[in-house]
């Protein structure tokens, strides 16, 4: 991979999907400040990476202060030396659910709830056992069911924006070597728009 081709790498290929998946379940709340670096750090065939060009990071890593006392972390890898890292969690005061592998979690007293869910069983009842169950089939179903107004529209552009306003963050402030505010994430992001 190249950056003047996909701009990026870990963080542009696998990062943006996880990020966008925890603004959606945290509710969108606004970006304050992100701090990140990425890494390009393990060895490769010197004749493979002259060939390739390969320039972009295998590692990026941030952290996000967000809106409603909410904080969050990053690490996105394809190519590190350390066993599987843990997927995509959320942990609050009530609980804590981990996406993949599904658990959920959370403390009643002195005793410690920690439970696994099927699912692909519960996508299963979720879609056959509610109206509108082809709207949760996949983004084109979902598209669909909304333009013919029978389910309420996901805000992807405002999550698209938020993803991309926290990763270009995390590049910015890895290039500055500090903590850096949307506000100046914003005044720093140049359009690669084509005008025609």
């Amino acid at each position: 991979m190249q950056k003047d081709i996909s701009a990026g790498g870990a963080l542009y290929d696998m990062g943006v999907y996880h990020i966008a998946s925890m603004l959606y379940l945290l509710g969108n709340p606004e970006v304050q400040t992100i701090t990140g670096q990425t890494y390009q750090e393990t060895e490769m065939d010197a004749k493979r990476k002259q060939i390739s060009g390969y320039n972009v990071e295998e590692l990026g890593v941030g952290f996000v202060r967000l809106g409603a006392n909410i904080t969050m972390d990053i690490f996105e890898s394809w190519a590190i030396h350390l066993d599987v890292p843990e997927g995509s969690s959320l942990a609050g005061s009530e609980g804590g659910i981990r996406l993949n592998p599904f658990g959920y979690y959370f403390n009643t007293g002195d005793i410690e709830l920690n439970a696994a869910a099927n699912l692909d069983s519960y996508a299963w009842r979720h879609g056959a056992l509610r109206d509108n169950p082809d709207a949760v089939e996949g983004p084109q179903q979902h598209w669909v069911a909304a333009l013919q107004g029978r389910v309420e529209l996901l805000p992807a552009a405002e999550l698209a924006l938020k993803t991309m306003l926290i990763s270009e963050g995390m590049y910015l402030s890895g290039k500055t070597g500090h903590e850096v505010t949307a506000e100046e994430v914003r005044n720093h992001s140049k359009s690669s728009a084509i005008k025609l």
